[in-house]
């Protein structure tokens, strides 16, 4: 049986990424969606990153896109794929609509947002392909001190809603420990 359309939530190092990969280990071909884009001059990312490319294996492919929509709606590819991650999709999003200003989320930038979300999240439903994704849960932490920080959380909070929906199995991830959510139904 093919693995379902699985979303992994957890926290900051909680170990989602990991447990992803393990999902897909046995999979020769895998196409490993980085939506991190690239942060010059910052040495922790880059290790960090360093560190995910050598845990994976070497047949698998790396992308590094925030086109999920079309990553999903690609039928000509049968490779399955891992999203890590939806949080920083998001705030690539949130960067092209420059919504973390007040300014312009008030004058169509949380349309912008929300518009690509649901996107997104319909991209997810409607796919054919094998796919895992993985998003941070920030709803169990501390409330943002900014409107920026606040619109961010709650967007992501129902960017996982939407795509949790629409997924056989969701999965949390806390202390490297594995919690299911939602559970493939056989």
């Amino acid at each position: 049986m093919a693995l379902p359309r699985t979303l992994l939530l957890g926290g900051a190092r909680s170990g989602k990424s990991t447990h992803a990969e393990r999902l897909l280990a046995d999979r020769p071909d895998v196409l490993y969606v980085a939506t991190s884009g690239h942060r010059d001059g910052d040495a922790d990312w880059a290790r960090r990153v360093d560190l995910h490319r050598a845990r994976r294996p070497a047949s698998w492919r790396t992308a590094e896109t925030c086109a999920l929509e079309a990553v999903l709606a690609n039928r000509d590819d049968p490779a399955p794929v891992l999203i890590d991650c939806l949080a920083l999709w998001l705030t690539a999003v949130m960067d092209e609509h420059r919504a973390w200003e007040d300014e312009v989320w008030l004058a169509g930038g949380q349309r912008a947002v929300e518009e690509r979300c649901a996107a997104l999240a319909a991209a997810w439903a409607g796919s054919g392909r094998e796919v895992v994704a993985v998003s941070n849960e920030v709803g169990m932490g501390v409330v943002p001190a900014t409107a920026s920080g606040r619109r961010f959380r709650d967007t992501l909070g129902r960017l996982n809603m939407a795509v949790a929906d629409a997924s056989e199995q969701v999965l949390l991830v806390v202390a490297g420990q594995v919690l299911t959510i939602k559970a493939v139904s056989v």
